[in-house]
């Protein structure tokens, strides 16, 4: 049977470089699906998959070879329900581009002086990326046009709306839809965002979804622990010391149970950093800079703080709380066993958890071992 590769799947030689160099070995299944097709078809399309699985080279490669280069102006648009996902998808943008003759790409987003996104705006650029909000209050002032734009992306579209964006997304839509394509990416296709795709996408959109039981990256091992909560912090500072030299993410719930554990492990002289809501912007790009590089060796997030976060190589994450909505539990684990790695997703569980762990064995269609 023929091997499938970008170079079988139609992706442009020029890209191809830029491909070999990031390291990608071989396309995902949503990548598979989606870039044959939005490369060779003009459509509206919505894509159905889980975080981790490859979704942003799937819209992002066939958006750079539609872009006319010569061209300065803003001809595609990618909205992001977070800036750390704003600052995922521009990266790999940059690296994808690295061969294009005069392509360019600018994130924008809330947490960062408006003032600074309007300098990198005055410079030629075709691909936006950028979370609503801001975006709304860009194109308030006149500081952007999308009179050329002909593809717009939403990426996590269902976070989108979960974070209250729907309005904002349904202004812009409004702006764009009639003289443009719309590419919708989602984890989950909840009604209101059903709602969305039949008012602006068109009704012979093309649909793709990742079949069931690959839902969940297969590259993931799920274990589970069961512990008292007023013992926890213990446990994890026990477990910590069987992983010298392995780097992770511990998730939780909440600001103060993050800045709890962050505040613990600091004390025991741990390399260890913190994402949350309260932090500033520049402090949370600082620990992702810092956990990226290898200068921390672990990071506490809440679930919002972590969105976009890819970290190559990353050894394990560890639920020190389980998420209230069980999606944020595949996003999650999805932070590791990455581009095709093996990865390693850990609960710590109160016994009257366990439910919850039955259930999404169930729902997600896989299966958690017991650490004893």
């Amino acid at each position: 049977m023929t091997q499938i590769t970008f170079k079988t799947i139609g992706v442009p030689e020029y890209i191809l470089k830029s491909i070999d160099e990031i390291g990608y070995k071989s396309p995902t299944e949503i990548q598979t699906l989606v870039i044959p097709y939005l490369l060779e078809f003009n459509s509206d399309l919505v894509g159905q998959a889980q975080t981790g699985t490859g979704k942003t080279a799937a819209f992002s490669i066939p958006i750079i070879n539609r872009i006319d280069s010569k061209n300065s102006a803003i001809q595609s648009l990618i909205l992001a329900p977070t800036r750390e996902l704003c600052q995922q998808i521009q990266k790999e943008i940059f690296k994808l581009t690295k061969y294009t003759n005069g392509v360019f790409s600018t994130a924008v987003y809330g947490g960062e002086k408006i003032e600074i996104q309007l300098s990198k705006l005055s410079r030629p650029t075709q691909i936006i990326v950028a979370t609503p909000g801001r975006l709304i209050d860009l194109l308030e002032r006149n500081a952007v046009s999308l009179n050329e734009v002909n593809t717009v992306v939403l990426d996590e579209a269902d976070e989108m709306l979960k974070l209250g964006f729907q309005k904002d997304v349904e202004t812009i839509l409004k702006k764009t839809h009639l003289n443009s394509f719309t590419w919708l990416f989602s984890a989950t296709i909840p009604n209101n965002l059903e709602l969305i795709i039949s008012n602006y996408l068109s009704k012979d959109a093309k649909r793709f979804q990742i079949s069931k039981k690959n839902t969940v990256n297969l590259d993931i091992e799920h274990q589970y622990f069961i512990c008292q909560p007023k013992v926890k912090i213990e446990y994890l500072q026990m477990f910590l010391k069987t992983q010298p030299k392995k780097n992770g993410i511990f998730f939780t719930r909440t600001k103060a149970s993050a800045q709890f554990v962050y505040d613990k492990l600091l004390k025991n002289n741990l390399n260890v950093g913190v994402l949350h809501g309260d932090l500033m912007q520049s402090e949370r790009e600082k620990m992702i800079r810092m956990f990226k590089k290898g200068t921390l060796q672990y990071l506490v997030c809440t679930d919002i703080a972590a969105r976009g976060i890819d970290v190559k190589g990353l050894s394990f994450v560890l639920h020190y709380e389980l998420p209230d909505d069980i999606e944020n539990y595949t996003h999650r684990s999805g932070r590791t066993g990455r581009a095709g790695n093996k990865g390693i997703s850990i609960a710590f569980i109160e016994k009257t958890e366990l439910r919850k762990i039955y259930k999404m064995e169930g729902l997600l269609n896989i299966k958690f071992s017991q650490i004893k």
